[in-house]
């Protein structure tokens, strides 16, 4: 599409020089292989034509771990590769890969041979970004941080990140990196009306130390789209039997808030996950909101939610009241 750049916004990455669009595709749960190739073909070419140009994987994401960059891999150089300059194409290691004591965590070793493997299982000569995963309790800071920094001098990465590091890390990791020469790019964490952790100082770090944040599961795991009021649908994330996502997980307390949030999305004519992503966007330090989505239908549902005015101070208050109850 000629126009696929018309009406999305980009949004400078802390205060690198790399602009990203206000809405990224990530491709978790619904890239692997118990998903038809040709859905996944159908979400990356919708997720595009709205200006989406920032993908985002891992080395783990499928199932099983791995199946996500091979299927984005073969999309791309079927579909994509005239495109490359155009795309942000990221991803990330730092859980559990292959057996032995070298495919998890932090280590240099795990890292450099974890993004050589994602390269050949996508095709790609680099990635834009490059993330560690989750942060190592046994391996030393430095040694993480150093090996982030030679995969950006190899060439074989451009940028990098780091995700769900509490505020002390982040401090710790950013201060290696400036210090070694390849500043931290950006931050992915949790974040969610449920979870709201990156509140409690997080946010104000990434604005003091320049870095972009790009929240992921942030319809918590689909119970903000309000997929689950009635039930549980059989192609839902608990009805597929995602590990991740529970059926414990809904509690009547939780469904109750979920039905009055959607009343103020009722009113503003929005749907839930609209709202809930309007909700995320509120804050000033958010460069990109990372959704995940299982067929194209949700990814036009999620841009469109761009269109909407922000929430006014009492839409915000009823919100905040709805999540402080019991």
């Amino acid at each position: 599409m000629s126009n696929r750049y018309d009406n999305m916004k980009y949004v400078r990455c802390g205060r690198s020089g790399l602009l990203l669009p206000q809405i990224s595709l990530g491709l978790w749960q619904s890239f692997g292989d118990t998903y038809p190739l040709q859905n996944s073909r159908n979400m990356l070419h919708t997720a595009f034509d709205l200006g989406i140009t920032h993908f985002d994987i891992a080395n783990n994401y499928g199932p099983p771990p791995g199946a996500a960059e091979k299927n984005f891999g073969r999309i791309y150089r079927e579909d994509f590769i005239q495109h490359r300059d155009e795309l942000i194409i990221s991803t990330k290691a730092g859980y559990p890969m292959w057996d032995g004591p070298y495919g998890d965590f932090g280590s240099r070793k795990y890292l450099v041979a974890s993004l050589d493997q994602s390269l050949k299982r996508t095709g790609l000569d680099y990635f834009d970004i490059f993330y560690h995963h989750r942060p190592d309790p046994e391996t030393p800071l430095e040694e993480t941080m150093t090996a982030l920094d030679h995969i950006v001098r190899s060439g074989k990465a451009l940028y990098v990140g780091i995700s769900s590091y509490n505020v002390e890390q982040t401090k710790a990791a950013a201060a290696m990196l400036k210090h070694l020469g390849t500043p931290c790019l950006i931050h992915q964490p949790v974040y969610n009306m449920f979870n709201r952790w990156v509140e409690d100082g997080l946010l104000a770090t990434l604005e003091e130390e320049g870095i972009g944040c790009i929240p992921f599961s942030t319809l918590a795991q689909g119970i903000l789209s309000g997929r689950y009021l009635d039930g549980i649908p059989a192609d839902s994330r608990i009805g597929m039997g995602s590990i991740f996502l529970r059926e414990d997980s809904l509690q009547e307390s939780t469904l109750n808030k979920v039905r009055k949030l959607k009343e103020i999305a009722d009113s503003r004519n929005q749907t839930l996950a609209q709202l809930a992503i309007t909700w995320i966007r509120r804050k000033p330090q958010i460069t990109t909101v990372l959704m995940g989505a299982s067929k194209p239908s949700q990814i036009e549902e999620i841009v469109a939610s761009l269109s909407h005015p922000a929430l006014t101070p009492e839409e915000l208050a009823k919100i905040e009241q709805i999540l402080a109850s019991k």
